[in-house]
């Protein structure tokens, strides 16, 4: 780059050397002035500045010595403070009178001087030119966000005031980002409105928006909106199941406080990790599982309020446990043998809901003739049978039944055989009648047999 300086006497000097026959060349970094090359003058409009271009426009030069002309330039450092005038371009034909410089940037001062050189020499400078570009184009003047949306944000703002503006350019920050996002690119300058969607719940957004002309230029931003999406709704408290009803559950909660409540939803599964179906959609805080086919069924429960935007609260991480009331406990027989003509078979009561007792006897005479009779709502602990057929096999089971008419599991089963008739036996046939007591047991599924000679037993209840 050559820095130049101007003395009359030093361009006298020059010129008297450069006419001189025999003379040796000057050094190339020496410059020989030519005060009489024409001198670089800008018309009445000669400059024009932009955001990030300048353009000058000078005065045709007529002199046919001229070849060219040189552009100095200075510009500002990162402090603002200008720098000292450097050559910049070279324009390389006398018959250009425009050049526009498009590295500029908006809002900043520079400085210019033109020089026009011959072959062997340099003019003096033009004028020195300061130029201010234009400040970075304004973005909307109005911007607005609509907040407390259920995952979305809508942004709307003012249309630009520019006719030379081609679209909008938004974009979108959260709280932990440090950079701004392009969200997207609106076209036309009469589109003023987005909606930005797919968002997370009570999440904080900011957004600003830049305009950009048909020329390229792009504004500074505008204005920072911030959006906070509508936060889930409160989730259900105090959540109980029931685990004393047959066949059934009832699970209840208080009642939600979400003002804009819509309606719960039911979710159910068969263990507390397991898949959680939807069973109900309910307005009212309860819900009666009513359809439950087997005693003791057990099921965890889970509730969601949703408003009226479809936003559900978080239900996965309370779960609750219910279930169908349980059969009653088995009574425990604690004698069974034969007294005179009848079977008697006692027991013990063992679960405190049993409010009667069903026994169930089986008759079985020979391979096919069998049959079946239930003995329901008994009261006392002790069922005596006077019924009894010779040469049958019998069995006897108790159950417990509770006052829903629950039917516990059955007692262990008591198992008594007659034998044929006296009158059908002869005296030394006839063996002595046989006892047996049963200790108390519980429902274990084993088999107390109690065999005894049976002849003309009357059927009664003691």
């Amino acid at each position: 780059m050559k820095l130049w300086k101007l003395t009359l006497l030093l361009t006298a000097s020059l010129l008297l050397i450069s006419g001189c026959a025999g003379v040796n060349p000057l050094p190339k970094d020496e410059v020989v002035v030519d005060s009489t090359l024409p001198v670089v003058t800008l018309t009445d409009n000669g400059v024009v500045a932009d955001m990030q271009a300048v353009a000058f426009e000078w005065k045709s030069l007529k002199d046919p010595r001229v070849k060219g002309i040189y552009v100095y330039k200075s510009s500002p450092d990162k402090n603002g403070i200008m720098g000292e005038l450097e050559e910049y371009k070279t324009i390389k034909n006398r018959f250009t009178t425009h050049y526009t410089d498009e590295d500029i940037n908006p809002g900043t001062q520079y400085n210019y001087q033109f020089k026009t050189f011959s072959k062997n020499a340099e003019g003096r400078p033009s004028k020195l030119i300061t130029v201010n570009s234009l400040p970075v184009l304004e973005s909307v003047s109005w911007i607005y966000a609509q907040t407390d949306m259920p995952r979305t944000a809508k942004i709307i703002w003012r249309p630009h005031a520019n006719q030379s503006v081609k679209e909008y350019i938004l974009e979108r920050k959260t709280l932990q980002e440090e950079e701004w996002d392009k969200l997207a690119t609106i076209k036309g300058r009469l589109n003023a409105e987005y909606i930005d969607t797919d968002l997370k719940d009570n999440y904080v957004y900011d957004y600003r928006i830049r305009v950009k002309t048909y020329a390229g230029i792009i504004s500074a931003p505008s204005k920072v909106v911030k959006v906070i999406t509508k936060a889930l709704p409160t989730s259900v408290a105090s959540i109980k199941a029931t685990v004393n009803l047959p066949k059934a559950i009832k699970v209840t909660w208080e009642p939600t406080k979400v003002k804009d409540f819509k309606i719960y939803n039911v979710y159910r599964a068969q263990s507390v990790d397991g898949s959680y179906d939807l069973v109900a959609t309910l307005y009212n805080p309860v819900f009666n599982d009513n359809k439950i086919q087997e005693d003791g069924k057990s099921y965890f429960y889970r509730v969601g309020v949703v408003d009226k935007d479809g936003l559900e609260s978080e239900h996965e991480k309370i779960s609750i446990q219910g279930m169908s009331l349980p059969k009653p406990a088995a009574p425990a027989v604690i004698n069974a043998n034969i007294v005179g003509h009848k079977a008697e078979i006692v027991w013990n009561k063992v679960d405190p809901r049993t409010v009667s007792y069903t026994v169930v006897k089986k008759s079985k005479k020979g391979w096919f003739d069998e049959s079946v009779n239930e003995f329901t709502d008994i009261k006392r602990k002790k069922f005596v049978d006077s019924n009894l057929e010779d040469s049958t096999s019998y069995t006897y089971v108790v159950y417990a039944v509770d006052k829903y008419g629950l039917k516990s599991k059955p007692s262990i089963a008591i198992k008594f055989k007659t034998k044929e008739s006296d009158k059908k036996m002869k005296a030394s046939q006839i063996e002595p009648k046989k006892e047996v007591n049963v200790s108390a047991v519980s429902n274990t599924g084993k088999t107390t047999e109690v065999i005894s000679p049976v002849s003309d037993l009357d059927v009664s209840e003691n």
